[in-house]
């Protein structure tokens, strides 16, 4: 990609008649170019319907993301809980990837009172069977363990870039809303420049044109994300982030989490464009 597209998590709210083609095709009446399948209560889109979302996707020149569910703990100690979060991410990405998805995120897993190291090693060891499984399927799109919103969560920033660089086809989805909740910080132009100096010098300058991010507005308490807001409603410095991110001539995927999803999305593009 050769700048950012700036898209809605799931489907329009003002979308009259709430399907994923009509999605895709609102999308583009609002003048916005991605849009995030959201399969985060279950993979809402059979594989027969599949390449009817692909053809409607390129038709209307709408890039799809995906977010994978919820269930997810590749750092979970019972062998079922973490079979199971494999299969989850394995049939999220392979109905994304039928409907022609760029990248599918999820959120990987948790501390649960774990050594931060230990739990490195299991979300990478359960990684590695993810991506062989992956390379078997022939699945193209990039699979992105995204950044989280509290700390009992694994993923903060330097964590999966770290991760990341040790495979290929894994990228970060990087949540800044996130990565101010857990800490109440990272949220001024600086910090921004220094995030993605980080990501850069871990992964690459290519990395940099290959971006899946999500924005939202977000409250947040000492113990981190409580809940979503609209960018007006909160302290979210989208602005500066938004000149940072052209500052670093990124490229990718801009996705708004916000409550009105589509308002955000266009009031993150105007800004970009602007800039």
């Amino acid at each position: 990609m050769d700048t950012l597209l700036f898209g809605t998590a799931g489907i329009p709210l003002c979308t009259e008649k709430r399907t994923t083609l009509q999605g895709i095709a609102q999308v583009r009446k609002l003048g916005l170019d991605a849009m995030e399948l959201e399969f985060v209560q279950s993979v809402n889109i059979t594989k027969e319907k599949t390449p009817e979302v692909r053809k409607t996707a390129e038709k209307n020149k709408v890039q799809l993301t995906c977010h994978g569910q919820y269930f997810i703990n590749l750092a979970s100690l019972e062998p079922a809980k973490v079979h199971a979060s494999i299969g989850r991410i394995m049939n999220a990405a392979t109905i994304a990837d039928a409907c022609g998805a760029y990248s599918m995120t999820f959120h990987p897993g948790f501390y649960m009172e774990q050594e931060p190291e230990k739990v490195y090693a299991l979300v990478k060891k359960n990684l590695k069977i993810i991506m062989e499984k992956v390379a078997d399927a022939e699945l193209k799109l990039w699979i992105r363990p995204e950044t989280t919103g509290k700390a009992t969560q694994f993923g903060d920033l330097k964590e999966l870039c770290t991760l990341s660089s040790e495979f290929d086809q894994v990228l970060p989805c990087i949540d800044f809303a996130h990565l101010h909740a857990r800490t109440g910080k990272n949220n001024t132009q600086s910090e921004f420049h220094d995030m993605l100096s980080f990501y850069e010098k871990t992964l690459g300058k290519s990395a940099l044109k290959n971006m899946h991010i999500h924005m939202a507005g977000i409250n947040y308490s000492e113990k981190g994300e409580r809940n979503h807001l609209e960018l007006k409603d909160s302290d979210m410095n989208y602005k500066d982030l938004m000149k940072t991110l052209k500052e670093f001539n990124c490229a990718g995927i801009v996705i708004s989490e916000s409550p009105n999803i589509e308002q955000d999305a266009l009031l993150m593009k105007k800004c970009y464009e602007q800039m």
